[in-house]
């Protein structure tokens, strides 16, 4: 999927084609993040808004196999209403589930959700170890033999502007048959995954007994609800968390790939350096989900931030040279173990702090996050990799700033007013805006 997406523009870049697709896209998860997971997730469940949007997925590999006008840019925007919807679903399962073993448990939900949030994203990030090993195997067989001079070297990492030609022309496209094989397993895999989840995936009830009889609210509520939820103070606050979630991932997956490996090793590189970024990512995500309760977020939080400030001031610092093979994978590697704490911990602070509303806090999640690989991608061809640097290094401590002061906020008022039976949506909302 992530080749897919990182190489539309370069495998239809006749008229302009790819970029059209990934404009299309994002544009449709801004609009999805903003109306349609709590109306998804309140009509149908779960299990089926999961099971619907993964079916867009599935759509989207199949407008790729004739890549058109007509099939690629309409499968885009279908894969873009899903994308929002999918990832609200899931992390809203998660939340419900763990919740509920809490309670059975006797522990704080906190500790039970984070692990599972933990084993979630360690399962979701290995499959980018399985996936860029699947496209590395299977373009690995174009013939490639790349030798780039000392002048095109010096124009790769954080100088690489608009201007430059190196990023781009070190560049050989796979034959039509690879790219027709990647998209059959990609497929089929997704295909496996509907029914899966259809035949296994248990259904849950996100409504508690004291919400039983009551009159469900209005569809025009449903559809506000992601924006009306943005009265808390707190989820404002934590807009530029998701914000550098996206940033920092589209960074990785579209400069990185592009100005550092492609640029000075080759694009067949690409596959195996991000493979080491899913690995670090997945191993430390399931770590950090057994760890937290010993440590507390804040200082999963902290160790996010430090190795993502270090990365960057490197990332500026560092000219690549094909001589320094081990640098090109120990870095993604880094970049991973901090991801692992956004990806993790992101996740579970909003599902915490706005349990009772929980659809419309992962819309908000989603709507930021997507905002945030917008910019990247809207941007990349108009900045300097050094720029877009500096940006990530002043989004990330606007990020922590803010975080840091929902923690003070939350140290004030360590226990939430509990929702009561009797009270309906617009009065909880209420009662969270004046905290």
């Amino acid at each position: 999927m992530s080749f897919l997406l990182e190489n539309q523009s370069s495998l239809h870049s006749k008229g302009g084609l790819g970029v059209a697709t990934l404009s299309a896209l994002y544009g449709a998860i801004l609009l999805s993040s903003m109306f349609l997971p709590p109306i998804l997730i309140k009509r149908f469940g779960c299990k089926w808004t999961i099971t619907g949007a993964m079916g867009c997925y599935v759509a989207f590999f199949l407008g790729n196999f004739k890549g058109s006008w007509y099939t690629l840019v309409p499968t885009s925007v279908l894969l873009g209403l899903g994308a929002a919807p999918l990832w609200s679903a899931q992390c809203t399962y998660l939340t419900v589930l763990g919740t509920s073993q809490a309670r059975k448990a006797g522990k704080l939900s906190k500790d039970v959700v984070n692990k599972y949030f933990g084993i979630f994203f360690f399962i979701f990030q290995s499959s980018g170890v399985w996936g860029n090993l699947i496209s590395s195997l299977v373009l690995g067989q174009t013939p490639n033999k790349e030798f780039f001079s000392e002048d095109q070297l010096k124009s790769c990492g954080a100088k690489d502007c608009l201007m430059s030609t190196a990023a781009s022309t070190n560049i050989t496209q796979p034959s039509q048959k690879l790219v027709y094989t990647l998209l059959s397993i990609y497929t089929g895999s997704g295909v496996l995954a509907i029914l899966l989840i259809i035949m296994f995936l248990e259904p849950i009830d996100d409504n508690p007994p004291s919400n039983e009889g009551k009159k469900s609210p209005p569809l025009w509520s449903t559809l506000l609800s992601t924006f009306r939820l943005l009265r808390d103070k707190r989820l404002r606050l934590l807009i530029p968390l998701p914000l550098y979630s996206g940033l920092q991932q589209g960074f990785l997956s579209g400069e990185y790939t592009r100005s550092y490996a492609t640029c000075a090793l080759g694009i067949q590189f690409v596959g195996y350096v991000m493979i080491c970024f899913s690995a670090a990512s997945s191993l430390c995500s399931l770590l950090y989900g057994k760890i937290s309760q010993y440590t507390g977020r804040a200082v999963l939080y902290a160790l996010g931030t430090v190795t993502h400030l270090s990365c960057i001031v490197t990332f500026l610092l560092w000219q690549p040279h094909p001589a320094q093979m081990a640098v090109f994978f120990i870095l993604p590697g880094l970049w991973g173990v901090a991801d692992a704490v956004w990806q993790t911990q992101n996740s579970v602070l909003y599902g915490v702090l706005f349990e009772r509303n929980k659809e419309a806090a992962f819309a908000n999640y989603r709507l930021w996050e997507a905002l945030g690989f917008v910019i990247t991608f809207g941007c990349s061809k108009f900045l300097c990799v050094s720029t877009k640097l500096y940006v990530l290094a002043g989004v990330l401590t606007l990020a922590a700033v803010a975080y840091g002061t929902v923690e003070y906020m939350e140290s004030r008022n360590p226990h939430p007013p509990p929702a009561a039976g009797g009270r309906d949506q617009a009065d909880e909302e209420e009662a969270q805006t004046q905290m």
